[in-house]
């Protein structure tokens, strides 16, 4: 019984992981216009939050984070950068996947909303550069805007969660976009962050409510 109820759970996870369109960047799957607004309820293992996206805020991220989500690209991921200004995630467990997202990249969008404590916005290393890392502002981090760095939405249920999510390894696990320092993630994935990083904790699931 244990073990039927163990792959039960399992069962979405697998179905996502395998959605089609995850290995091929260019299917018509992506082209898919997000709703104006719209909510992604993501389950961790600290409990789960709730985060709100307004399209005309950033229409480009908005469409490309939708997308993500309705296939299941961040289930059974790993909170990899945590610190005390933000919380970081996006790399998926799957490296074949990984590495099919490593550089397809998106044109900026117009920063029209402040990064300020609640806001999430796509990660990035110069223009045009966002990829499918995203982050949780945790404090005032209004000095991304000048960057470019463009907020999608707002957590609106379970910052608590946010705050709680394990912090300890700090730019450890997996800081360094800019100087090539994600490697191991995208090379092997979950692998690496449970055996080098068992404290991280997880992304179960993310889903459009």
């Amino acid at each position: 019984m244990r073990f039927l109820l163990a792959l039960l759970t399992l069962l979405p996870l697998a179905g996502a992981a395998g959605h089609a369109a995850l290995r091929n960047p260019n299917a018509r799957f992506w082209r898919k216009h997000a709703p104006a607004q719209y909510r992604v309820r993501v389950e961790t293992s600290r409990g789960a939050f709730v985060l709100e996206v307004h399209r005309d805020r950033a229409p480009i991220g908005a469409d490309r984070f939708y997308n993500l989500v309705r296939a299941g690209f961040y289930d059974d991921s790993r909170f990899y950068r945590v610190t005390a200004r933000f919380a970081q995630f996006g790399i998926p467990g799957n490296p074949a996947v990984a590495a099919v997202w490593r550089t397809p990249t998106l044109p900026d969008d117009p920063v029209r909303e402040s990064n300020t404590r609640g806001r999430f916005a796509f990660a990035m290393t110069g223009p045009n550069a966002r990829t499918t890392q995203i982050y949780i502002s945790k404090t005032d981090m209004t000095s991304q805007d000048k960057d470019g760095f463009a907020p999608l939405g707002m957590v609106v249920e379970g910052m608590d969660v946010v705050d709680q999510l394990y912090a300890g390894y700090g730019e450890n696990a997996g800081g360094g976009m800019r100087g090539g320092k994600q490697d191991r993630i995208f090379a092997e994935g979950n692998k690496h962050l449970d055996g080098d990083f068992p404290k991280l904790d997880k992304l179960i699931r993310a889903r459009v409510k």
